[in-house]
């Protein structure tokens, strides 16, 4: 029987963690395939996030602790053959009765090992040479965190494999962008949101150079000095599925836990810092008596208690309280492991597996809220047309046509600016020869001598609209079509990197999880 880890009924969780990987490895295969493909398809839906997730508890990994140790013990001769296999008949005695409904799974090892010892007699402990509960502890958090890790690593491809769906919807789809909180220029939504697959795809590469040092074995350094044992770390850690070992044996014990666990947690709340931002961006959205953002209604919308116009949106708002829990977890570790002596317990408890399952599930989140957006394309250009976030274009098309400099250009673009809107006129509205008027007084400031506005009223009506300036952006990266179709397919290559790197490990993680198995139950036989 496999033993979970319970967590709080009321945060929404997920069912069977195997089951949920799968899941997600489809979801991001799919929206490969729909992507990079001529057809469009609608995003598939976000995973159920109404179920608790599964992680093996620490008397799981203490069991296979005892295995890894048992074989090594046994072939390093620490422990002759006849007792090695009294000891591996008592730890899969114990391992089996902790799996049985409502058996005590002890968490500390002096409360563990009398377990094995009423079964092998005393002779039992000799499975524990060379260790400490030192080194266990450290090695145990590893354990979790590895799980933990990957586990952020599935939900971050999940909610990237949505944010590049959405964005293939939206190539075209013409929205305002903002700087100091003020309609700067006008970009794509699909431009948009690749900002931020690049961003999220930056804590990728993180969290995968995170775990190559996560992924590392502090079992069989004792307490903080090894033993006189000869034991084999090396071969602990290939039992284990770990990539090598920590090897300083004062490190492995006492230090690693944490800046492993600071670089961890900082990690996450990076991550939930950019989600914040994404999701402040919605949620702005919200403040407009008609948005462009909006989420579908049901489960992620609610209604006002006395307003029955209101349609509120729980789904950022919960969202953005997670990203910002997640940053105060990631500082509450911190506060923990702050001017802590080496052997204290202080920074060796779950707090970084708590901060990653819970920017797990946000990312989990996330990707359901994108998933239920509903976006106006109409609604979305009206606001860039009713203001004058084109008009950099305009001052740039006065150098490159006209042979205007670009501060006469941007001056008289500015005066335009505030004649429109004094008089409550959109750019496309005002009359070309109030145009020509403003321009020649602009540039008389400037003692430019070419007073005459030097394009036609086409030309003006043209470089005006969101249409032509992003039609017309040549710069590396930018919002033209052709430059977003081609981030699109670099992202998506990113993302098929990252879910191929997460099966590897799984898969690394399930084959020596099996030989561990097979050794072990071979040297009982």
């Amino acid at each position: 029987m496999n033993h979970e880890t319970r967590h709080d009924p009321i945060k929404p969780r997920r069912k069977s963690a195997y089951r949920l990987h799968a899941r997600r490895m489809t979801t991001c295969i799919a929206l490969a395939v729909a992507i990079m493909g001529s057809v469009p398809m609608m995003p598939a839906q976000a995973q159920s996030t109404d179920k608790a997730p599964v992680y093996h508890d620490a008397f799981y990994f203490l069991g296979e602790m005892n295995k890894a140790s048992t074989v090594m013990v046994i072939e390093n001769k620490i422990v002759p053959t006849g007792l090695g296999k009294t000891i591996v008949n008592a730890v899969d005695q114990v391992i089996r009765d902790g799996d049985q409904p409502g058996a005590k799974r002890p968490a500390d090892y002096l409360q563990y090992e009398p377990l094995i010892l009423a079964i092998a007699g005393p002779d039992g402990s000799r499975m524990h040479s060379g260790r400490s509960r030192q080194d266990i502890l450290a090695t145990n958090r590893r354990l979790m965190q590895r799980e933990r890790v990957l586990d952020l690593m599935a939900a971050m491809n999940q909610s990237k494999a949505q944010i590049l769906a959405l964005a293939a919807q939206h190539v075209d789809t013409i929205v305002p962008a903002y700087t100091n909180g003020v309609q700067a220029q006008p970009t794509t939504f699909a431009h948009y949101l690749l900002a931020f697959a690049e961003a999220f795809g930056r804590d990728s590469a993180r969290l995968q150079e995170a775990y190559a040092r996560l992924n590392l074995s502090p079992l069989g350094a004792a307490a903080l000095g090894t033993s006189s044992f000869p034991v084999d770390r090396h071969r602990l850690a290939e039992l284990l599925g770990f990539d090598g070992t920590v090897e300083n044996s004062y490190d492995a014990a006492q230090l690693g836990a944490l800046d492993t666990g600071v670089e961890l947690t900082s990690l996450c709340s990076n991550a939930a810092l950019t989600m914040g931002i994404l999701m402040q961006d919605f949620h702005t959205q919200y403040h407009q008596p008609y948005p462009w953002i909006m989420i579908q209604e049901g489960r992620l919308t609610g209604t006002s208690s006395i307003m029955p116009q209101k349609r509120n949106p729980y789904g950022i708002n919960i969202l953005r309280l997670q990203a910002s829990e997640v940053v105060g977890s990631a500082m509450t570790y911190e506060i923990e492991a702050h001017n802590v002596s080496p052997g204290m317990p202080d920074y060796k408890r779950d707090q970084v597996e708590k901060t990653l399952e819970l920017t797990s599930d946000a990312f989990i989140k996330m990707a359901d809220l994108l998933n239920n957006l509903v976006i106006d394309k109409q609604r979305a250009l009206q606001e860039v047309d009713a203001d004058y976030s084109t008009t950099t274009e305009l001052a740039d098309i006065l150098q490159r046509e006209a042979d205007v400099p670009f501060r006469v250009g941007h001056h008289f673009a500015s005066d335009l600016v505030t004649y429109g809107r004094t008089n409550k006129l959109k750019p496309g509205d005002i009359s070309f020869d109030v145009v020509q008027q403003i321009y020649a007084e602009a540039v008389k400031k400037f003692d430019f001598e070419r007073t005459q506005f030097p394009l036609t009223q086409a030309q003006y009506q043209t470089a005006v609209t969101a249409q032509n300036m992003l039609s017309s952006s040549k710069g590396l990266g930018g919002p033209q079509r052709a430059e977003v179709m081609r981030m699109l397919g670099a992202e998506q290559d990113k993302l098929n990197r990252d879910s191929a790197w997460l099966q590897q490990q799984r898969q690394k993680l399930a084959q020596a999880s099996q030989r561990l198995d097979q050794t072990f139950h071979k040297l009982g036989e």
